[in-house]
C-alpha cells in the first residue's frame, strides 16, 4: 500500500512528519509512502528504499483562503499529494495542513461519493465504557443543513460498523436537550428526519454533559459545534493531566502515591493522548483523506499514515457509497 504524505502541513512540518514516515515504515513492512513537498530540502532528511519524493515547491499557509489558494497554488505539496491520490498513485493521503484546503482539494481532485452533499471530519473521542463514540462533523462544515446532518449519520454509522465494529450502531444528535423540539431549525428537522431511518438505529438526542458516558455509538453535530467540542474536551483533558501532575508531586506521601497510581494514570493518558490516533479521516470524498492534528509529532502522524492504510485496505469509501445508495447499513 502506498501512502502520500504532505511533509509541509503542520506546526513542526518538515521533521515531525518525516519523522513519522520513518516510524511508519518500519512498523508496516508492506508500506510505501510518497513524501510530497520541496525535493531538495526533504530528501537529506530521510532515506529508506520504501520512501520516495513528489517535487511540490509551494506551501499552502494556515491563513489562506482555502479555495483560492488551491486554484492558485496546484504545486503545493498537500494539493500534489491529493493529486496522487486521484491519479491512483497513492491509496490515501495525509496531512497536517490547513483544513478547510484539504476540504477544498478533495472536492475539487478527488469529488464527493454519490449521496453525499458535504464530507465531514470524524473524530473518535473516548468514553467511560473504553469503547469511544464518534463525532461528527468536527471541523470540515461550519454549517449544516438537515439533508447533511443526515448523510453525516449515515457516514458515521456505516464507519462504526466497518472500521470500529459496531453492530446496529447507535446515533444521536448533538443538542441542548434531550427533547425534538431542542436546537437549531435544521437540528430539529434531522431529528424527525432521522426518525423515520428505519435501518439507522436512532438514539434521539444527547447533551454536550453525556457525550463520553457511551449512551451512542455515533453523534451527529454541524462542524462549528463538534470542533468546538473537539478542542474543549482536548483542553480539559490536557489542564486535568496537568492538575494531577503537579498533585502528584506535592510532597513525599503524594509522590509515593503517584508510583502506585502510574500504570492507571499512563492508561488514561494513552486514551486521551490524540497522537494515539493520529489523524481523523474526511468522510465523503471518492478517496481516502486522513487529517492530523496541527501540533502533531513524528508518532501522531505514524499513526495517521496507519489510519489512511486501514482505511484504503478495507474500501471503507467504496462501502459508506453503496450503504448510502442502497439506503441502509449493511
Amino acid at each position: 500500500m502506498r501512502i502520500a504524505l504532505d511533509a509541509m502541513g503542520g506546526d513542526r512540518a518538515p521533521d515531525a512528519p518525516l519523522g513519522g514516515v520513518s516510524l511508519a515504515v518500519g512498523q508496516d513492512p508492506d508500506l510505501e509512502v510518497v513524501v510530497v513537498g520541496p525535493a531538495d530540502l526533504l530528501r537529506g532528511r530521510i532515506s529508506h528504499p520504501r520512501v520516495w519524493f513528489e517535487e511540490a515547491p509551494d506551501v499552502i499557509a494556515p491563513d489562506e483562503p482555502p479555495v483560492a489558494a488551491v486554484r492558485r497554488k496546484p504545486r503545493a505539496s498537500l494539493v500534489r499529494a491529493a493529486a496522487l491520490v486521484k491519479s491512483g498513485e497513492a491509496g490515501g493521503l495525509v496531512s497536517a495542513g490547513n483544513t478547510g484546503a484539504m476540504m477544498a482539494a478533495g472536492l475539487m481532485l478527488l469529488g464527493r461519493l454519490d449521496g453525499v452533499e458535504r464530507p465531514a471530519l470524524t473524530a473518535v473521542l473516548p468514553t467511560r465504557d473504553g469503547r469511544g463514540v464518534l463525532l461528527l462533523d468536527v471541523g470540515a462544515n461550519s454549517e449544516a443543513r438537515a439533508p447533511q446532518l443526515l448523510q453525516f449519520a449515515w457516514m458515521g454509522a456505516h464507519y462504526a460498523q466497518q472500521v470500529l465494529g459496531r453492530n446496529a450502531p447507535r446515533v444521536a444528535l448533538l443538542n441542548i436537550g434531550s427533547e425534538a423540539n431542542k436546537g437549531p431549525a435544521a437540528v430539529r428537522t434531522a431529528y424527525h428526519e432521522l426518525q423515520n431511518q428505519q435501518a439507522l438505529n436512532f438514539v434521539g438526542n444527547v447533551e454536550g454533559r453525556d457525550l463520553l458516558d457511551g449512551v451512542a455509538d455515533v453523534v451527529v453535530s454541524d462542524g462549528f459545534v463538534g470542533n468546538i467540542v473537539l478542542k474543549a474536551i482536548e483542553g480539559t483533558a490536557l489542564g486535568m493531566m496537568g492538575q494531577i501532575r503537579t498533585a502528584l508531586s506535592s510532597g513525599t506521601r503524594a509522590r509515593l502515591g503517584g508510583l502506585l497510581a502510574r500504570p492507571a494514570l499512563m492508561t488514561v493518558r494513552r486514551n486521551m493522548d490524540y497522537e494515539e490516533v493520529g489523524g481523523v479521516p474526511l468522510l465523503g470524498l471518492n478517496g481516502v483523506v486522513i487529517k492530523a492534528h496541527g501540533a502533531s509529532g513524528p508518532r501522531a502522524f505514524a499513526n495517521a499514515i496507519h489510519r489512511a492504510v486501514e482505511q484504503a485496505r478495507g474500501r471503507v469509501g467504496t462501502l459508506i457509497a453503496e450503504s448510502l445508495t442502497a439506503g441502509e447499513v449493511p
